[in-house]
């Protein structure tokens, strides 16, 4: 049956985790160079439009439709058949069966404009589309299933991701890392070039919509609008201000504290207690979001002082490995106590739970890597991923989408 109050607070959740993509956009968009901004935002915007298709016309089946051996959904919903008004019988069954579509459709959105941040700067726009439609189709809506999905094999074993560590952030760090490897350095990168933030008050201002979005992200996947929910949203606040400040103490430590670094740490912090939410106390926020913070700023420095590595914009280190830590805080910190579908971690009295999350983190982490390798070798050796030097050097806001984002010289 139908609730109205949390058909309403559903519909609410879809349009916060839909401005997510946008805030994406600006938090990208003012980490890259002048010259290539616009060409970054246009990575995430042109996402709600080609994933928005995709997910209507079969995504939603092969993620969430009737079983098919554990690994994906049939094709029985393709086209949205069947898909309406009244509740499914499996999913939120408190809500219009298209809202809970809707709102899933936002997360797939996300999660694919997530790993772009390891691209900017030299992937062509055209390749991108066609890697972006080969990697939602054969890895984001498999591992939805395995997860979320009804009959899904992790679902079966009893790996716990209350609204996407795995799905969502393992998913898309681990591939971020795989495609950083195929496409190589930016021109400059090892010879010193800066590549300095462009416009750091946009990466507050896109951190900022993040973490409002971030509130329908967590809390929504409690599917009510009920107590779960209310302690999805404050683990959520939590976890995202106890990132933020870790990481301004430890650039205080190391030099002194950054905008960039608070806007990357509470991102992380938010990352990480994505997978807990809602099966944790939410004080234990507090640490997940801390501890995301320690872990994603020494990432950082590894791969820029030892593998040498041009990841662009961290999205291994910051949502890869936060979300690594986060799923298996969940083994941890979990308790049925706040939520009877979950189940007791290691604090509750149960250390079993760790090892599922262990197995939901290499199964998916090892999938993601390794189909994103190959698939992004495919386009490569077809069609071509880097755009050429000169379009490298001119930037590709000009070179790609024949704009500038601000008037003058592009420099």
């Amino acid at each position: 049956m139908i609730n109205a109050g949390d058909t309403a607070w559903i519909l609410i959740s879809t349009a916060l985790v839909m401005l997510m993509t946008p805030g994406l956009a600006l938090f990208y968009g003012g980490m890259v160079r002048r010259k290539n901004v616009l060409s970054t935002k246009m990575m995430s915007f042109a996402l709600l439009g080609v994933v928005g298709i995709l997910w209507v016309v079969y995504g939603y089946s092969l993620s969430f439709g009737p079983d098919a051996g554990g690994v994906i959904g049939s094709l029985n919903w393709i086209g949205l058949r069947t898909v309406g008004e009244a509740p499914s019988a499996t999913y939120a069954t408190t809500v219009p069966h298209l809202a809970f579509m809707a709102f899933q459709c936002m997360f797939a959105i996300i999660t694919v404009g997530l790993w772009t941040g390891s691209v900017v700067e030299r992937m062509r726009f055209s390749s991108f589309l066609v890697l972006a439609t080969l990697w939602f189709t054969i890895v984001y809506c498999p591992v939805a299933h395995w997860v979320w999905g009804s009959g899904g094999w992790l679902a079966k074993l009893g790996a716990l991701d209350f609204a996407g560590g795995i799905v969502v952030h393992v998913n898309a760090g681990l591939s971020a890392l795989a495609l950083a490897l195929v496409l190589g350095p930016r021109k400059g990168y090892r010879d010193g070039e800066p590549m300095e933030p462009h416009n750091i008050p946009m990466v507050i201002l896109g951190a900022g919509l993040l973490w409002f979005g971030w509130f329908g992200f967590n809390a929504g996947s409690a599917l009510t609008s009920g107590g779960l929910a209310s302690s999805a949203f404050v683990a959520t606040n939590i976890a995202g201000a106890a990132g933020a400040v870790t990481w301004m103490i430890i650039g205080w430590i190391h030099r002194r504290p950054s905008a960039l670094g608070a806007a990357t740490g509470a991102v992380a912090g938010l990352a990480a207690v994505t997978p807990a939410a809602g099966y944790i106390n939410p004080i234990y926020g507090l640490p997940i979001g801390a501890v995301a913070s320690v872990i994603g700023y020494y990432c950082i420095l590894l791969r820029t002082k030892r593998m040498k590595l041009d990841e662009s914009l961290d999205v291994w280190a910051v949502h890869g490995m936060g979300g690594i830590w986060g799923t298996l805080a969940v083994g941890i910190f979990a308790s049925l106590s706040v939520n009877p579908a979950g189940a007791d971690g290691l604090v509750a009295g149960s250390g079993a739970l760790i090892l599922k999350q262990l197995a939901g983190i290499a199964s998916v982490g090892l999938y993601a890597f390794a189909i994103t390798y190959i698939l992004a070798k495919v386009v490569d050796v077809t069609i071509g991923l880097r755009v050429k030097e000169h379009e490298e050097t001119v930037g590709l806001d000009i070179s790609q989408h024949g704009e500038r984002a601000y008037g003058g010289i592009s420099l």
